[in-house]
């Protein structure tokens, strides 16, 4: 006979721990099945051992600015690599206890094992038999691209999966892959003293779609660290155990480790979302609804980094929240998503909020761009370089999206999404206060490039004042 549950969640990770919240809001009866270690991507192999070894080089590299401002002694720092990843290791394990703690706190309710559908209301789980739901939530997350041939060089390539479990870094990595994560990870270890090289099939690096955004972005990069771009990366064996990466215009590094960063693919292989009687798309995936996170007209919910909407976190935990509301109600409630928002933790920061140029492309929007090369707080603080380009609306001047990339764009971010989420036109930004001297005040420009292009009407009436003449006070 087989067992029912009101609910079951198919994954630990960010979504499914969300859609566990509000499932228990409204009953007890419920199962949540994970395949592996309990825990979450992004605090075990994404972006908070991320960010820990993003502070660390961005510590060390600041020495760089020491003469600038005055400081000797720089030449007498160094940096203990096996330290950093100690450092890593202790914050991610903290990050992870919690989530880890799951199965023992919900007791027979948390089974560890494989789950498979065997239909809309129908799961084998791997040692428990067949299970019975009402709903079903499915939350399996994903893992990291790796092409089949790669695998036959071992241990020799990496995941964000196998990286940050290593004690040190090896003295040469090639990191294949330029978007967010490869370019966060390929700066970083650049920062830290690792001989780096990074290799794309693109030519714009961390997902900027504007032009001139994505120049920048490549040119500040580059600077860095030997950038490869616009042609597949092919590895070969080298000397002594090395890999020989051939890139673009014919170029080889000579790399002892290959960091795969070409993206993460949705844990839907062998899931059995073809016993749901829904059509497939070539990659197996069903369509979901991103407003309630359902696939078709049944009880079955595919969420967070599975459906591959939005992985990020955040939107994860938001699909997480709507997929167990959606699970215990009456009927699906369709929700109102927040205003996108994809960051890359790069120096500069490259940020997309809203709509892209990408996006946008072939209709009739205005554009107005700043460069943060004469920004005078970013003078001060010997980080003047940037570019940011804002769109919106004719007319109406409506906000529509922006991209940039930017130091503290982080915080930018932030501001824009909250513009546009609210529906404000570059009046009403421009009608906002601008404390003096911040980074923000740079954005002004950009605005008021947009303004001149609009109508003379219902402008608020601190949205005209102009700039003063003077870089220092602008």
């Amino acid at each position: 006979m087989s067992q029912h549950a009101r609910v079951v969640i198919i994954g630990s990770g960010s979504a499914g721990l969300s859609a566990l919240r509000e499932v228990r809001h409204a009953t007890d009866d419920f199962l949540i099945v994970n395949d592996g270690h309990w825990g979450t991507t992004c605090a075990e192999s994404g972006c908070m051992p991320s960010k820990a070894l993003i502070e660390a080089a961005n510590a060390f590299h600041r020495r760089h600015d020491f003469e600038a401002f005055g400081i000797s002694g720089a030449e007498a720092l160094h940096i203990d690599v096996p330290a950093v990843m100690t450092r890593m290791k202790r914050m991610r394990d903290g990050f992870t206890k919690s989530p880890r703690k799951v199965p023992k706190a919900l007791g027979d309710k948390a089974i560890s094992g494989r789950a498979t559908l065997l239909g809309p209301n129908r799961i084998e789980i791997e040692g428990h038999g067949e299970v019975t739901a009402d709903a079903i939530i499915l939350a399996t997350g994903s893992s990291p691209v790796l092409p089949g041939p790669w695998k036959t060089f071992g241990e020799r390539i990496l995941t964000t999966d196998t990286l940050f479990t290593l004690d040190d870094l090896p003295k040469r990595i090639a990191v294949i892959g330029m978007g967010a994560i490869g370019v966060e990870l390929a700066q970083a270890m650049a920062r830290m003293g690792i001989e780096v090289a990074g290799f794309d099939a693109l030519e714009s690096v961390a997902g900027m779609t504007d032009p001139e955004v994505a120049a920048v972005l490549r040119d500040a990069i580059a600077a860095e660290l030997p950038l490869h771009l616009g042609a597949p990366a092919e590895i070969s064996e080298g000397n002594a155990g090395s890999l020989i990466v051939k890139g673009a215009d014919g170029a080889e590094f000579e790399a002892d480790a290959v960091l795969a960063a070409m993206g993460r693919r949705p844990n839907i292989a062998g899931l059995g979302l073809e016993t749901l009687g829904v059509p497939l798309d070539d990659h197996g995936m069903p369509e979901v609804d991103a407003t309630t996170t359902r696939i078709g007209d049944l009880p079955v919910f595919l969420t967070g980094d599975a459906n591959a909407i939005r992985p990020i976190l955040h939107e994860a935990s938001d699909e997480g929240h709507i997929a167990g509301r959606n699970a215990v109600a009456d009927a699906p409630r369709c929700y109102s998503r927040r205003t996108s928002m994809a960051i890359a933790f790069s120096a500069p920061n490259a940020v997309r909020v809203g709509q892209s140029f990408k996006d946008l492309d072939g209709q009739d929007i205005l554009i107005g761009s700043a460069d943060f090369a004469t920004q005078s707080r970013a003078r001060l603080a010997e980080e003047a370089y940037g570019m940011l380009r804002v769109y919106a609306e004719p007319e109406t001047g409506k906000l529509l999206g922006c991209e940039m990339a930017l130091p503290e764009g982080e915080h930018f971010a932030h501001l824009f999404g909250l513009a546009i989420q609210s529906g404000m036109s570059v009046f009403d930004m421009l009608a906002m206060p601008f404390y003096h001297p911040v980074m923000e005040e740079g954005l002004r420009s950009a605005l008021r490039e947009i303004s001149k292009q609009l109508p003379e009407e219902d402008r608020s009436d601190l949205s005209d004042c102009p700039e003063k003449g003077h870089p220092a006070l602008d």
